[in-house]
């Protein structure tokens, strides 16, 4: 049974679409406040649930990344027929599948936000998941934020099994990075305890566009969107927006 918060959610309406994509073990939780304030300026919106989120950690160890970024390609496809122009946004893992829809997609991605994407990690413990893997899960890598009370709704465990399928997303956007040439507005907070900044370095040496702006967050901890600096984040992600769009009515006129 999916998690009441964990609902996808689509909204809004107009010839400029939004697809947002939500962190691994989380949910559109995470994302749906950015998309209701996104909607409210004028845009068209989608947040997809990835399969195995928004359940139990049991089922997200039966899933893989290709599921998740199956999941995305498709609501990416159902905007696309329905705007002229799609922009997609992204938190950690949500980054990296944003990341391969640009690659995938070329021009027909308009631009990119990205919130503490996920396209590597430097911890030591990763190189023995091969191993480690026949163990379901581990301890939980969520709420990681600053914000005192308040939950994205992430699951306790972390399925094991599916973490080592993420990291075979991770290696394919990397190896694809060079592709990437589309505006980029990249937000990294100063204090993650989930995401170390490898994933940062790598994709500000591996992406080709020239259209970049890096913001440092800090106030807030992995999960920005919801945490004391998620206006902030609200705020640019519309200007860019606004300054990207073909249209009148998405430029604020």
């Amino acid at each position: 049974m999916v998690q009441a918060s964990a609902e996808p959610y689509v909204g809004g309406s107009g010839p400029v679409g939004v697809l947002f994509c939500h962190g691994f073990t989380g949910s559109p939780a995470s994302m749906v406040p950015w998309a209701r304030v996104v909607e409210a300026a004028g845009f068209r919106v989608s947040v997809p649930r990835l399969p195995g989120h928004g359940t139990t950690w049991q089922e997200l160890n039966r899933t893989a990344w290709t599921d998740w970024y199956a999941a995305v390609d498709a609501a990416f496809a159902t905007l696309s027929a329905e705007c002229e122009q799609v922009f997609v946004f992204g938190l950690s893992m949500g980054g990296a599948l944003a990341l391969r829809l640009a690659e995938q997609h070329g021009s027909a991605v308009a631009g990119l936000v990205l919130v503490n994407p996920a396209i590597h990690v430097a911890d030591p413990r990763m190189k023995v998941l091969p191993v480690l893997r026949v163990l379901p899960s581990l301890a939980g890598i969520s709420n990681d934020i600053a914000r005192p009370g308040v939950s994205e709704g992430a699951y306790d465990r972390t399925p094991l099994r599916a973490l080592y399928s993420q990291t075979g997303l991770w290696a394919d956007v990397r190896a694809n990075l060079a592709r990437v040439d589309q505006p980029l507005l990249v937000y990294r907070s100063a204090q993650d305890h989930v995401v170390d900044p490898s994933s940062l370095a790598l994709l500000q040496a591996g992406v080709s566009s020239t259209d970049t702006t890096y913001v440092t967050l800090a106030r807030s901890y992995h999960v920005a969107t919801l945490d004391y600096e998620a206006a902030d984040i609200f705020d640019g992600s519309i200007a860019l927006l606004r300054r990207l769009a073909v249209t009148g009515t998405a430029s604020g006129d």
